[in-house]
This record gives structure tokens, C-alpha cells and sequence, in this order.
């Protein structure tokens, strides 16, 4: 395989290299890549922005994480964040870090994904920086989107009396994690063994190249429902219903019963001896939409096949509990991913 040192182009070489295919999707995308700064039109809209830093060895594993569906997961993961503010994306900024075991065809790989993603969701690449890295790739992706000001939907807006909705299925991401985890043990023992990944491919997937729920946003304007507050599912179930909670100052009650969960998570789970219900709970990187709407929209959305109804909010202020098919209640503990925990 041909292997080009990124030092034969050099950074502007590369970037001229990497941009050259770069497509636009919005009128509001004044001037991209090639000056100082993007050059964004002016908007009655509201802009919403956020950014994502990924580490390899902290948030990527590159022996099983191929370098196109990191590209396409770093987007992703951000444009999932426009859309848990019920926004729609319209432009991103990539930012890489590079060692020298890095090859231009390597980054070329990397884009290739990126590009994929910005296509799939119909944003613009509009800049970002390309650095020498001491060691490992970082990659750190910021996304600008933007909505009326009546449709943004933010964490603090649960009322008394919402229904908890949650699109999707849960943990299938954590499992495909595990799946891989274990394979990768497997190789570093025996370099020689193939990987037994076939059987797991819908969560391996969910694992290595995950969809932001832009559909779900869609539909729902089409339907006319404005979310009373959303959060998309990155750190565990449980997390994210207490971050409603704590900044809406309201209680969320889910029911065991209604969490759903694709039958192949459910199976991995039981096979690794985990408790298909806590990775339900706690397992991250799902980046389903979790949300609230006021019971009047129920009728609106009540026959969407990917939507399910979970739980209502009560004025157990910053408190959130799992109701078990059993009628116990558990009080819910944030145990998803945390970046600083030891």
C-alpha cells in the first residue's frame, strides 16, 4: 500500500489536498476553507454551536476503530448535539492533531468519512486547524447550527405532568464496545485469530459509526411538536434524565417496561454476564434523542414507530427513579461515562 509522509506535502499542501472535494450545502456558508476565517451570513435565526474533542486512547481505539468511521463519528456525535437543542446543523470546523505514524493516505481515509457524514446531514466544512501531534490523533470537531427561537429545546424546560420519550433502543453502543474490547484482547494474545464480530454487527455498528437522530427533529416539526426540553444520549440513560431534572428543577419517573432495547443487546448482555437494564441505564455513546412533551402532543407523535413513551415528570425536584416491572423504585445515579473519574 502506498504511504506518502505528510511532510513530502506539508501542512498547506494537505489541506489544499483534503479540500479539494469539499461540498457546500448552504447559501449561508459564505466563505469556507482558503481564507483567515468563514465568512457565515448574517441570520434572524438563532445559532446554536458546540464542539467535541476526541483523544485516541481515551475516546477511540484505532485497532478496531477503522479511520473512516472515526471521521464519520466525529461529526456525527456533534450534529447530534445541534439536534438535542431541536436545531438544524448548517456548518462544522475539523481540527487534527497528527503524528508522524500518520500517512497522508491515512488522513485522506479520515476526511473520506468526514465528508460522508457532511453529506449524510447536509452540513458544510467550513475550516478548522491541522497541527503536529507529539503523540496519537486528535481530533476536534465544532458544529454551528441554528433554529427560530421558539423551536430551540434545552435542558431546563421539563414541566410538571411531560412525557418522557426516548428514540430508539439503549445500550447497543456499550455492547459493541464490549464485543470489540473482547476481540482486541483476543488478537493481542493470538495476532494470528480472526475476529468473531459477524454475529454482533448492528451493535459493533452502533459502536463504530453511530447516526445522530436528525430524522427524529425533522419529523417532528413536520408533526408540529416543539420538545419541552431534550438531551441527546451520550453518557447512560440515567445521566442525562438527571441532567433534565436537575436544571428543569422537576423529577423524571421512567418505567422498566417501556425501556427499549434491541433484542441483540439484550442477548450480548446476558452472554457477558451484565444486567441488560443497567446497560439500558448506564451504558453511553447511544446518541438517541432523550426528550419531554407536553401531554396535549402525545397525540401527535403516539403512532411514530421509533419514539417510545418511558416515563412522565413529577416535582421530585432534580430527582429521577426507574419504576421495575417489579414496582420497586430505584433512585437513578449518574454511573455513565465521566471523562475525570479515576
Amino acid at each position: 500500500m502506498q504511504r506518502t509522509e505528510i511532510s513530502e506535502l506539508g501542512e498547506f499542501g494537505l489541506i489544499d489536498r483534503l479540500s479539494k472535494q469539499v461540498e457546500h450545502y448552504h447559501k449561508s456558508s459564505v466563505k469556507g476553507i482558503g481564507d483567515d476565517a468563514a465568512i457565515l451570513a448574517a441570520s434572524e435565526l438563532q445559532r446554536v454551536v458546540t464542539t467535541d474533542l476526541l483523544l485516541e486512547g481515551i475516546h477511540f481505539d484505532l485497532r478496531y476503530m477503522p479511520l473512516q468511521h472515526l471521521g464519520y463519528k466525529a461529526v456525527a456525535v456533534n450534529v447530534s448535539d445541534v439536534a438535542a437543542m431541536n436545531a438544524i446543523p448548517t456548518q462544522i470546523t475539523v481540527s487534527i492533531g497528527l503524528s508522524n505514524r500518520f500517512s497522508v493516505e491515512a488522513v485522506e481515509a479520515l476526511y473520506e468519512g468526514i465528508r460522508a457524514a457532511c453529506a449524510s446531514y447536509k452540513v458544510d466544512l467550513i475550516g478548522g486547524d491541522t497541527t503536529a501531534s507529539a503523540a496519537g490523533l486528535v481530533l476536534s470537531v465544532t458544529a454551528i447550527g441554528e433554529a427560530e427561537a421558539d423551536k430551540i429545546a434545552t435542558r431546563s424546560g421539563v414541566k410538571k405532568g411531560d412525557i418522557v420519550c426516548v428514540t430508539g433502543d439503549l445500550g447497543a453502543a456499550y455492547m459493541g464496545l464490549q464485543v470489540l474490547e473482547r476481540e482486541k484482547q483476543v488478537f493481542l494474545a493470538n495476532p494470528d485469530a480472526s475476529p468473531e464480530i459477524g454475529n454482533y454487527k448492528y451493535i459493533v455498528q452502533r459502536q463504530l459509526r453511530p447516526e445522530a437522530r436528525m430524522d427524529v427533529v425533522h419529523e417532528l416539526r413536520e408533526l408540529g411538536v416543539v420538545p419541552t426540553a431534550m438531551i441527546d444520549v451520550s453518557d447512560g440513560l440515567a445521566s442525562e434524565l438527571l441532567h433534565l431534572a436537575r436544571q428543569s428543577g422537576m423529577g423524571l419517573q421512567v418505567y422498566e417496561e417501556n425501556l427499549p432495547i434491541d433484542k441483540m443487546t439484550y442477548d450480548t448482555a446476558v452472554e457477558f454476564g451484565l444486567d441488560p437494564i443497567t446497560c439500558v441505564m448506564n451504558g453511553g455513546e447511544d446518541y438517541e434523542l432523550l426528550f419531554t412533551i407536553r401531554q396535549e402532543d402525545h397525540e401527535k407523535v403516539k403512532a411514530h414507530a421509533d419514539i417510545h413513551f418511558i416515563g412522565y415528570a413529577t416535582e421530585l425536584a432534580g430527582q429521577a427513579h426507574l419504576i421495575t416491572k417489579g414496582g420497586s423504585v430505584v433512585p437513578l445515579k449518574a454511573q455513565g461515562f465521566n471523562h475525570f473519574k479515576e
